[in-house]
């Protein structure tokens, strides 16, 4: 008998957190222009192989990223104001009116600043400026579906900026095929505007990537399991979720009662009609994770264990404590995914936090997916063994913290007496550098691979913090300036990084 074939590991890498909005420069947020190519550049040269990033799209309900007004497109607060410019599109008058003080992003100031360049920039190209660029937009229309839908939705909510799509008119709420077509035509202007934002933004993304990819430094994104109630996606699809006659959702996401909250999470998306996904092969799913890849290298799976079971609320309930757990098609729909995209293992990342059931450890394990370790977890509130190094297995990726945790600082701070004195026996170094330590437990396990958010790298206090779960206002606004990325710190990462045997240049990615 022939010995089974050997399939090559995934080399030992590192990466650094931090969503875009984050970085440096003059319009209030970060975006995908130089700051980010000047971010990569400083990834490589500490060795580091991934830049992961919060999701891409446009963000909605309290600014946050995880409730997006599409799956499927990108936000244009990140499109580069200088990357216009450089296409003829912008000048330097109208970036210089757009600049705005450094500090916490100002949703709403930026929206309205950004608003007016990209609304210039659509102006001088729908008047014939940059006439290279009508064959490219023109190609990414025909490539993307859900294109014209998510436009006409976005110019109707421009015009009617107040409540959620159900709130319209009968007529657009129920997509009569009459008043879309009159709708489209009032509204031309502003949808041509929405294509050619989402043009833009594919295209400066993929301008980044090209950077990213010379440099040895690919990018992970995320996928929120759900979607927004308010998004073009249920108003476009709404067949594909459990909503009511008035296209309302019949019920919620969330989680159940447990250690963190005595009444559980109520997360109000809607939930998928799992039966009319499987009748058309999971077809919308495919093109979701298809978008998804066009954007970044890697997803990661936010919620993985939703795909396995998830915690079905009435819409009418208040909480999340009534509710019940009901089996969801993960195996179906992850064997669909392999095999549309010719891709195994598949190239996802599995948020296993939470409450995992031995089923949602063999859906993971069934597809290959690395899980996640969170080191925090391991030394401090409710501590599982499983978020120990030695514990680990080597089909992971362990952080010191994610970006619902506070940054490892403000972490440390918060820890009893008790908590404090068990992280200094596992690793004695964290009584006189705690952050670091935990950096170093991470870069030094058998995980494949390492991750920390830049906060961390940084040694930055709980004033740092991107989120704070279970909070609707207030987060996703930090910014890092560009003196702290010019520091000390990415020399001593790429120092452990070496060490631990995990820049691109020390792995073959093979046993």
């Amino acid at each position: 008998m022939m010995p089974s074939p050997v399939t090559p590991r995934p080399a030992r890498a590192a990466g650094v957190l931090l969503h875009p909005t984050s970085l440096p420069g003059p319009y209030g947020i970060g975006d995908l222009g130089p700051a980010a190519r000047a971010w990569v550049d400083r990834l490589a040269s500490a060795g580091q192989t991934w830049w992961q990033v919060l999701p891409l799209n446009p963000p909605g309900a309290g600014d946050s990223p995880y409730s997006a007004f599409s799956a499927f497109a990108g936000s244009p607060l990140l499109i580069s104001p200088d990357d216009l410019a450089a296409d003829e599109l912008l000048r330097g008058d109208d970036l210089a009116a757009a600049h705005l003080p450094p500090g916490r992003v100002d949703f709403a100031r930026v929206a309205v600043t950004k608003g007016a360049l990209l609304a210039r920039a659509w102006e001088r190209f729908r008047d014939g400026a940059a006439p290279r660029l009508r064959a490219e937009l023109d190609a990414f229309a025909s490539a993307n579906d859900w294109l014209d839908d998510y436009a006409l939705f976005t110019a109707i909510k421009e015009r009617a900026p107040e409540g959620v799509w159900t709130d319209w008119p009968t007529e657009l709420v129920e997509r009569q095929p009459a008043a879309l077509k009159r709708t489209r035509a009032e509204l031309a202007d502003a949808v041509g505007r929405h294509r050619f934002v989402q043009f833009v933004f594919s295209r400066q993304l993929a301008a980044l990537r090209r950077h990213a990819a010379a440099r040895g430094v690919r990018l992970l994104g995320d996928m929120p399991i759900f979607v927004a109630g308010d998004s073009a996606d249920v108003w476009a699809g709404p067949h594909l979720f459990l909503l009511d006659a008035h296209r309302r959702p019949k019920f919620v996401a969330g989680v159940p009662p447990d250690y963190f909250s005595a009444t559980g999470q109520r997360w109000g998306n809607p939930l998928y009609d799992w039966e009319a996904m499987r009748r058309d092969g999971f077809a919308w799913w495919a093109a979701r994770v298809r978008a998804a890849l066009a954007q970044v290298d890697a997803v990661r799976l936010d919620h993985f264990r939703g795909f396995e079971a998830y915690w079905e609320i009435p819409a009418a309930s208040p909480t999340a404590q009534i509710g019940r757990w009901v089996e969801a098609p993960g195996q179906e729909l992850l064997a669909t995914l392999r095999t549309a995209l010719g891709a195994a293992p598949l190239p996802f990342v599995a948020e296993d936090l939470g409450v995992i059931t031995p089923p949602v450890d063999a859906l993971r394990a069934n597809f290959g997916l690395p899980g996640m370790r969170v080191l925090q977890f391991a030394f401090g509130g409710a501590v599982e063994e499983r978020f120990l190094p030695h514990a680990f297995d080597r089909n992971a990726v362990v952080y010191t913290g994610t970006h619902d945790n506070d940054t490892t600082r403000g972490w440390y701070e918060a820890l009893t007496a008790g908590e404090r004195a068990a992280f200094y026996r596992y690793a004695p170094e964290a009584a006189r550098d705690p952050v670091w330590a935990l950096i170093r437990l991470g870069l030094g396990s058998v995980a494949d691979t390492a991750v920390a958010p830049l906060q961390d790298v940084l040694d930055l206090g709980g004033e740092a913090r991107m989120n704070v779960p279970g909070t609707a206002t207030g987060n996703w606004r930090w910014r890092v300036t560009a003196e702290q990325l010019a520091g000390g710190h990415f020399d001593r990462l790429g120092e452990l990084t070496e060490t631990y045997g995990r820049k691109p240049d020390q792995q073959s990615g093979t046993d």
